[in-house]
This record gives structure tokens, sequence and C-alpha cells, in this order.
């Protein structure tokens, strides 16, 4: 270990309040999860309560672990942070399916006074389905990535704390969006129908393909910052900048492509399940939801 890397852990510490809102909500969490878990255990298994510890656990390394003392010395390292905000930590949050949980956890005096005047707000209810649309969520997260990401605003943020932490924020909420369609917790419904999702997380993977191959293939250093700080392991700048594409680009590509296949995978057991036979002719009936399908065959079946 050379000097910059032993000044930087020792210039380390514990974001204290970071910290602590992530033990909280993971304590809230865990107050409303135990009750639906016993109420309804095929709805809420222990899984989902390890998902979503999981992600607050992602958010944990990526800001308050001393990954975050090299983020301005090594691009990689900042780039891996990016990755456990926007690809890791949204997901398994919301594969938790947190919105009944935290507000079953919230003392029933800030649900009542505070919350539940919010969520019956028109206004607040028009904000919160533009937000959750598919196309505002996709848009989200592709402006975040760019635009955070261009050396302007990058740099600034390594310059400046509070701007880093409003670049950290705004790529946690554009992914919160953006993954949101993808997941759709319960009890949310879609918006657009289940096969939308997989040219949603293939054209996501484009955009960041794009950005990625640009770290990876340029000649020159992109940020010129981190030219002029201490080079940890004698790492180049540009080296360092090949490495962050890298990083973008593989695991990246795989959080964007693994949930696609996956869509697809669930798709055709779905239509095999309601047409076993391959019977069905119609291109558009072979990729409704099983749900509907499977409640109305047992509905005609009662009344025969």
């Amino acid at each position: 270990m050379n000097d910059a890397a032993r000044q930087a852990l020792a210039s380390w510490s514990m974001p204290p309040y970071f910290t602590a809102a992530l033990i909280i909500a993971a304590l809230i969490y865990l107050r409303g999860f135990r009750p639906m878990h016993a109420r309804m255990p095929a709805r809420f298994p222990h899984w989902r309560c390890a998902a979503f510890l999981g992600g607050l656990f992602a958010m944990l390394i990526a800001i308050a672990s001393p990954m975050a003392a090299f983020d301005d010395l090594l691009l990689q390292v900042h780039m891996a942070q990016h990755m456990l905000l926007m690809f890791a930590a949204p997901p398994l949050l919301w594969l938790g399916a947190p919105q009944i949980p935290m507000l079953r956890g919230l003392p029933r005096v800030i649900v009542r006074r505070i919350l539940a005047p919010l969520l019956k707000s028109r206004t607040v209810g028009a904000i919160a389905r533009i937000m959750a649309h598919p196309a505002a969520c996709w848009l989200a997260l592709a402006a975040a990535t760019w635009i955070w990401h261009a050396p302007g605003p990058y740099q600034l943020a390594l310059r400046s704390e509070r701007w880093h932490e409003l670049e950290h924020w705004c790529f946690s909420a554009a992914a919160a969006l953006f993954w949101w369609p993808v997941v759709q917790p319960w009890p949310s419904r879609g918006r657009w129908p289940r096969w939308s999702m997989v040219p949603y997380l293939l054209l996501a993977d484009l955009q960041n393909t794009v950005l990625s191959a640009l770290l990876t293939f340029s000649d020159r250093v992109i940020y010129p910052y981190y030219e002029s700080v201490p080079r940890v392991a004698g790492v180049s700048a540009l080296n360092d900048q090949i490495a962050a594409g890298v990083i973008m680009w593989v695991p990246g590509s795989l959080f964007f492509l693994v949930p696609a296949v996956m869509i697809i995978f669930n798709l055709l057991a779905v239509r095999n399940a309601v047409d076993p036979a391959g019977i069905n002719s119609n291109p558009a009936a072979q990729w409704r939801p099983a749900a509907p399908c499977l409640a109305a065959s047992k509905g005609k079946g009662a009344g025969s």
C-alpha cells in the first residue's frame, strides 16, 4: 500500500447520518414485514426481506465503506460505486415489496398525520403517475447517467462534497424510477405489457454500452482531475479510465440482460401454462399475463 492509499484510508470516516438512516430504514421495514409475513407468507416470503436488506447493504458498501475513500483517486472505484447505487441496490429494494411493510413499520401518528394526507392528495397522485410512467423512468436513468458522466458535472462532483452527494442522490433516485416498472413491486400494477420490459432493458443496455465504450476506447483522459491526484498502486489515469469503462460495460450489461432473459423465460412459461398444446393461434393472446387467463378459466369451470 503506497502513501496515497494510506492517506486516503486515514482520512476516511463512516458518515453517521447516512448510516443511521439505513439502520432506521431496516428497522422500520423489519417491524412492518413481520406481521405481513405472518398474515401473507406466500406474498411476503423471507427472501423478500433478505432482498430489501441486501439493497440497503449495497448502499452501505457504496457510500459508507472504505470504498468511498478512493472514489476521488480511482475512477474505477467511483464507477463501482455507481454500479452499486444504480444497478444493485434499487432492484433489490423493490424486490422486497417495501410499500406496505414500510407503512406498517412506521409509527401510526406519522402515517395518519403526514403520509395519509400526501397519499390522498390529487396533486401528489398526478405527479406520482407521471414519474412512474415507464417512459419517464427510462429517460430519468439515461439523463442522470449522461449528464453526470459529462466531464464538467463529473469533475465538479469530485471537487465538491455537496455536489458529490447530489450526484449520488440523483443516481439513486433515477435508478429507483428505472427499476420500478421492471420489478413492479406488489401491490403496484404495470402501465405497459410485461413483454415491453425486454426492449426497455435492452435499450438501456445500449446507451450504457455507448458510454462505457467511450471510456474504454478513448485515447485520452476524459476527466483530467484524475491526472492531478496521487496515483494508487501505480495505475495511470488512462488505464484507470479503461478499467472503469470495462466495469461499466460488462457488469452493467449483465444487470440489464439477465432480467431481460428472465422476463422472456417467464413469459414463455406463462404461455405454455395457459396453452400447453400450442393451439392458440392469436399472437396477442399468447403474451397475456397468466393471472387473468387462469382466473377466467376457473370462473368458467365454477359456473358450469
